[in-house]
């Protein structure tokens, strides 16, 4: 049975559910992705980088200090206005000191809101477990559809400048979240608030009990990672790279958009 999307519940841009992934970051499995991504991360001074679904800004302040406050600007994307607030917060620790005109956040839908963007001006992307989960539902045929999953990939491409490179991870098929639960029941004796670390552990729980029953019905995608490599390799991606991270239940993935140079050559 379907559910149109005039009835279809979605949590993504209230504060509640943005609030809640705030507290990810204390998770350990997540930490280990962080750490992943980190290693894969290579902004340059000058550079335009935008991180699609960014949530409360961890990987912006990832790219922020990695390049030691040398990229030109860091743009966050999110469909939650909440995580605006987040971004004053980080920003007001970074280090070093980070402008508004640097690390800015825009409320933005990324399943629909990226075509209006100019093309060819960001050198680098990152997302965080953010992509599966653009929709996409077709009237016609009373069915969600992966045409938001592709158009962000296609958007994506276009956005980057030749030789950009797009950083990001996805939850493996079928993901099985008490795993990622199982690695966390120790984060709560380093975390500094335990309450409130238990506590958006089970908000968490309880979204992702919605994720996985909307990814069961085909509107969320988990998808096998050569269907993701496939889809990257006919947009034009190359160079793709991959590892597991996450307890085991998400791809980190890297590509880029190839340069003018090599392709000319080729």
């Amino acid at each position: 049975m379907t559910t149109t999307t005039s009835t279809a519940v979605n949590y993504w841009p209230n504060s509640g559910c943005a609030k809640a992934f705030w507290g990810q970051q204390e998770l350990p499995a997540y930490q280990e992705l962080l750490f992943d991504k980190i290693d894969w991360l290579d902004p340059q001074p000058g550079e335009r980088w935008v991180d699609l679904g960014c949530g409360g800004g961890r990987l912006v302040q990832a790219l922020w200090e990695k390049s030691g406050g040398s990229v030109g600007e860091i743009v966050g994307l999110d469909c939650a206005a909440a995580n605006e607030r987040a971004f004053r917060r980080l920003r007001a620790r970074m280090q070093p000191a980070a402008g508004p005109k640097q690390i800015r956040f825009v409320t933005c839908d990324f399943s629909t809101g990226l075509a209006s963007w100019k093309g060819g001006q960001f050198d680098g992307a990152v997302s965080g477990m953010a992509i599966q989960y653009a929709e996409s539902y077709s009237e016609a045929k009373r069915v969600w559809t992966t045409d938001g999953y592709d158009r962000v990939l296609s958007e994506t491409f276009r956005l980057l400048r030749p030789g950009g490179r797009f950083i990001f991870s996805v939850n493996v098929p079928n993901p099985k979240w008490s795993r990622v639960a199982f690695a966390s029941v120790f984060g709560v004796l380093r975390a500094h608030r335990p309450f409130r670390y238990i506590k958006r552990a089970c908000q968490m729980w309880n979204y992702g009990r919605w994720l996985k029953r909307e990814a069961s019905r085909g509107r969320f995608h988990y998808l096998p990672l050569s269907t993701v490599a496939e889809k990257l390799s006919a947009i034009g991606f190359t160079g793709i790279e991959h590892r597991l991270s996450y307890a085991r239940q998400a791809f980190l993935i890297r590509c880029q958009k190839q340069a003018l140079a090599a392709k000319k050559a080729a």
